[in-house]
């Protein structure tokens, strides 16, 4: 069986910089709409997963529900997950955001959980001892610790809504997967769409990945003091 890279490779080049050079504007109004998808899909998701923990940790014998809620969301393949609700929202960019945030809300609830989990008991006494209300050992106390494992999580949040960005091309939303997508509908396909949609998309998951690495060290000088 004749593979789909032999097949692309026999209709030209997978690198045509003239092709690449001649459309910029569509490259970049491509990311630029993959990146907006993946923000706000994942601010989305922190901001839910944020509430659902706090519930978690405030009423603790409703973690099993919202984790089990978080599995099966995650669960749902992505294709299913946009037939479900063009229904309800159309071919929009909210279908592709509400579907993007459901893949979010177990990976970040469980790292929330854990980092709070993490916090040490007798950490949490001191600050009580000092006056401090619950609200501001929350705050003040166990999320600023809990950054790192947090972090964590929206790393990995954010790379996997970078992939399933490209899935949403099927809506007519895809960001690069459009570029991707449509490189193989052509007729003849056009090989170097592929690879710059490809290309760029594993782009987007290294840069947001290491600037969040950067945010975790700005934000937890502590722990580079620590490993100095």
């Amino acid at each position: 069986m004749t593979s789909v890279a032999a097949v692309l490779a026999q209709q030209g080049s997978f690198l045509d910089w003239e092709w690449i050079s001649a459309n910029t504007d569509l490259i970049w109004a491509q990311t630029v709409q993959h990146v907006v998808l993946t923000v706000v899909s994942v601010v989305v998701g922190i901001v839910l997963s944020l509430l659902l923990a706090l519930l978690a940790v405030r009423w603790r014998w409703l973690t099993g529900p919202i984790l089990a809620f978080g599995g099966i969301l995650y669960s749902v393949p992505s294709l299913a997950a946009f037939a479900l609700l063009v229904p309800f929202f159309g071919i929009t960019a909210t279908t592709a955001v509400i579907a993007l945030t459901t893949y979010t809300v177990l990976i970040l609830v469980r790292n929330i959980l854990i980092g709070l989990d993490g916090v040490p008991a007798d950490v949490v006494e001191a600050a009580r001892g000092q006056g401090y209300t619950d609200r501001q050992v929350l705050w003040k106390v166990q999320l600023p610790l809990a950054t790192p494992v947090i972090i964590a999580g929206v790393r990995v949040a954010t790379v996997t809504v970078i992939g399933l960005v490209t899935v949403t091309a099927l809506i007519g939303l895809g960001g690069l997967g459009d570029l991707i997508l449509t490189g193989f509908r052509l007729l003849p396909p056009l090989p170097v769409m592929v690879t710059t949609g490809t290309v760029l998309s594993v782009v987007l998951a290294v840069v947001f990945d290491l600037s969040l690495v950067g945010l975790q060290r700005v934000l937890t000088p502590w722990t580079r003091r620590g490993a100095d």
